[in-house]
């Protein structure tokens, strides 16, 4: 058959450049080249030396579909000879495949040059890396193979391949004309890549939006209740670090309503327009923390077959928020501090640093004083996290604030369930609302408003949980009621202990016969934990 070169040439262009969707493309010159080669597949691969892998891009052929994107790790043998061929753009190497039993293979290479077909020595056992490619995608040995490396403007991109079945169906002649097609090829599949490089942008992009929007929905709606009465010492300390970039650590029992603070925070700094970036450091698993918090290189461990951005990254311009950081293992606090010294984070596999310009705020319901004493939470790291402590007091100190947390609760948790109509509180559950303990706070508060809403009856709620005496009231119940009395809870045997504490020393923390050195723990914990608990402290506001 004669092939009028030119036509040929220009008749593959066209379709090789017909659409930027290189399957599609490769589609349309597959068809093409039917009458003019032996051909029953064809496909462009990426080799990549370093990760000694090879990935279709795409796939033409009868039984072949879904099959692109595929990768597929080749072995050992043979890896020098490959990544020298991949060095030479225009290489093509006309296989042909021999199976006798003992599995073995007879290659020839052929190299173009000055429009020459120069010939090299056979390498039965260098190809072995295409044959168990070909046999991965289900194909028999009884076939023959026409690869040609493609390269453009000396830059390596990647291969073509042809097969064929049957044996010894590739001669020289036939390489020549698919030589004729290496640069439309290479930029078919240089264009192919730029494309699915955009595409992998956008997608990097939408998946930050998706992950902000989560965030904003779980933030959504989140009002400060109580910024006037309950939390106004709060949001003082709030109005006074906003501005800046100092860490801020926040402390607070389970439930205080941490994260929305941090989100206060956030969006009344001047970092208001970028990212706000949730990480709740318990609910990772170690093995994951790393590349979660810092990313990770393509290939740096098993499934790890494309670059990842961590949080940091995604933080980057804006805030980080750092949720639970007490349940951070003592390797990643290393890591950590290291961010916080140099500003900087390196992924993982990775080994050029990263600057990031985030914000960190922290929070924790844990006493990392104690922590550091027991060597569970480095001393260097909560210096650099404890520049501006905001405490959160629980509920039960802010009962003025229920009331309207109580109808706050009710309006969202409706709307969330689609209820038609609000229904009413009835006379004294307020009351009873008031005066419970609340161990779980603002967060056990809403999820009981949204239990009551549920179980509703004839519109009215009803709290079934309240009928039982607060915690803190425990202690006064008659006592006729014997072994049936609650026990106090911890936090009152603390309360009681400090008082007693305190009683003795007649008001005195610090230095000899104070309440510190009788209960044997630092008198700047002590003041802290009668902060928390709602003490006093100070000879002249102490009362016993």
């Amino acid at each position: 058959m004669t092939i009028d070169k030119n036509k040929f040439f220009r008749e593959a262009t066209l379709r090789l450049c017909s659409s930027l969707d290189i399957q599609t493309a490769l589609a349309r010159i597959f068809e093409y080249l039917g009458p003019c080669l032996p051909v029953t597949g064809m496909s462009l691969l990426i080799m990549d030396p370093d990760l000694n892998q090879v990935r279709v891009m795409a796939w033409a052929g009868a039984g072949l579909r879904g099959v692109s994107k595929e990768v597929v790790s080749l072995p050992e043998e043979g890896r020098k000879h490959r990544e020298a061929l991949l060095k030479k753009g225009g290489v093509i190497r006309i296989i042909n495949l021999i199976s006798n039993g003992e599995a073995k293979y007879e290659v020839t290479d052929s190299v173009l040059k000055k429009g020459e077909m120069i010939r090299t020595a056979d390498r039965p056992d260098e190809e072995t890396g295409i044959v168990q490619f070909l046999e991965r995608l289900g194909l028999r040995p009884q076939i023959s193979a026409m690869m040609m490396v493609l390269s453009l403007e000396g830059n390596r991109i990647g291969e073509v391949g042809l097969i064929a079945d049957g044996l010894n169906r590739y001669t020289d002649e036939h390489a020549r004309l698919l030589r004729l097609l290496h640069e439309p090829f290479s930029m078919a599949m240089s264009n192919a890549l730029e494309h699915e490089e955009v595409g992998r942008l956008n997608d990097i992009l939408a998946d930050d939006n998706r992950f902000l929007h989560g965030q904003l929905r779980e933030i959504s709606g989140e009002e400060i209740i109580g910024s006037q009465f309950g939390l106004k010492g709060v949001m003082e300390k709030v109005r006074q670090v906003a501005s800046l970039d100092s860490p801020v650590l926040l402390l607070g029992e389970t439930g205080t309503g941490k994260e929305v603070i941090a989100n206060a925070i956030h969006y009344s700094s001047h970092r208001k327009d970028g990212p706000f970036i949730k990480v709740n450091c318990g609910a990772i698993p170690e093995t994951l923390l790393d590349s979660e918090l810092f990313g990770h290189e393509k290939g740096a461990f098993t499934g790890a077959i494309g670059q990842k951005r961590g949080r940091f990254e995604r933080a980057d311009k804006g805030t980080i928020f750092l949720d639970e950081i007490g349940e951070l293992p003592l390797q990643a606090q290393v890591r950590l501090l290291h961010v916080l010294q140099n500003k900087e984070i390196e992924r993982v596999g990775g080994t050029s640093p990263i600057p990031v310009n985030v914000r960190i705020i922290s929070a924790t319901h844990r006493d990392l004083e104690e922590m550091i004493s027991s060597q569970r939470f480095r001393e260097d790291l909560w210096f650099r996290l404890n520049v501006f402590p905001i405490s959160l007091p629980p509920l039960r100190e802010r009962r003025e604030d229920i009331p309207e947390l109580v109808y706050y609760f009710i309006k969202r948790k409706s709307l969330e369930l689609k209820l038609r109509e609000r229904p009413a509180l009835p006379a004294g559950v307020m009351d009873q609302l008031i005066a419970y303990d609340w161990p779980g706070n603002v967060r056990e508060l809403g999820n009981m408003i949204e239990r009551a809403l549920i179980q509703r009856r004839g519109g009215v709620l009803s709290f079934e949980t309240l009928s039982a005496p607060p915690a803190s009231r425990a202690h006064e119940a008659a006592p006729d009621e014997g072994p049936n009395r609650p026990l106090p809870s911890l936090e009152e045997m603390n309360i009681q202990h400090i008082r007693q504490a305190l009683e003795k020393a007649g008001g005195k923390i610090n230095g000899p016969g104070g309440a510190a050195q009788l209960l044997g723990i630092n008198p700047n914990t002590l003041r802290k934990r009668m902060i928390k608990l709602g003490i006093p402290h100070g000879k002249k506001s102490w009362r016993p």
